[in-house]
């Protein structure tokens, strides 16, 4: 079992670092998250997924409109779907539950439709963050609870790639949409996988006013701490993080068929005004 002062030295790729004074065992299970993609098959079953979303429900929720929603995908062929959908990553296959969180204004109009009430605060982008934030927040309760049942997780961007074929393989009504993917499962041992180090403290977090100069010593540093991830790893990444990071951003070309989410979602019903 890892010290906190060796998992504080894998979180920020630094092994200089000394662990807080303060730490709990809530705090270790958080600084253990690793992104897994190799799965065993044993299947997840009813037991533990329900709580792994009772987990979900007990995140906060703006007003508790608990404007989110989650579809379970076991099927192998639906799962393989998925896959195809989410740029070819065939591990989401391999994986035997995928979890699909939804931004769901479908139940606010239909409780509006019950009591005879109007909706048209729905129609405001408000309305879709709110939808969006709550699956964010749930599902990173049900990520900790997950990996505190034994298992392995990786949440998944390229759900939002082919949002309007993603609705369809799911059944989606209007005014929902697959926000992201979550792989859920029993992590390989033959081929694991290892914690990523984040940002130094000193980038992300300032004290009573913002300050984009005095990030920029932490980010040389993390550049250095993630080169020696990427050797470790064996992965090719060309340039430093910020390279990297600077490659994600550079026009609509890099948006993988997201520089079209405004006409997606509204296609599914969400006006954004």
């Amino acid at each position: 079992m890892s010290t906190p002062k060796q998992l504080i030295a894998a979180r920020y790729g630094d092994a200089s670092l000394p662990a807080p004074a303060t730490w709990s065992p809530i705090i270790e299970h958080l600084l253990n998250h690793r992104s897994v993609r190799a799965y065993l098959p044993d299947p997840v079953d009813d037991d533990q997924l329900a709580a792994i979303i009772a987990a979900a429900q007990s995140a906060s929720s703006s007003s508790n409109l608990q404007a989110w929603s989650v579809v379970a995908v076991r099927d192998l062929a639906r799962r393989t779907k998925l896959a195809e959908l989410a740029a070819e990553q065939n591990f989401i296959a391999e994986a035997p539950l995928h979890l699909v969180w939804i931004a769901d204004l479908a139940r606010l109009g239909r409780l509006a439709e019950m009591t005879q009430r109007p909706n048209g605060a729905l129609d405001y982008l408000e309305a879709f963050l709110v939808g969006a934030v709550d699956a964010a927040l749930a599902a990173q309760n049900a990520a900790a609870a997950a990996e505190s049942l034994g298992f392995g997780i990786v949440f998944i961007g390229s759900i939002r790639d082919k949002p309007l074929e993603v609705a369809d393989l799911l059944s989606l009504p209007p005014k929902t949409v697959a926000v992201f993917g979550m792989c859920v499962g029993k992590p390989d041992p033959a081929r694991p996988t290892s914690i990523k180090p984040r940002l130094p403290q000193s980038v992300v977090l300032h004290h009573e006013r913002y300050s984009l100069d005095a990030q920029v010593p932490g980010i040389e540093t993390y550049n250095t701490a993630m080169a020696q991830f990427y050797e470790q790893q064996k992965m090719n990444v060309r340039g430093t993080w910020a390279v990297h990071s600077s490659k994600r951003i550079a026009g609509a070309e890099t948006l993988s068929g997201r520089d079209k989410l405004v006409d997606y979602l509204q296609a599914r019903g969400f006006a954004l005004k």
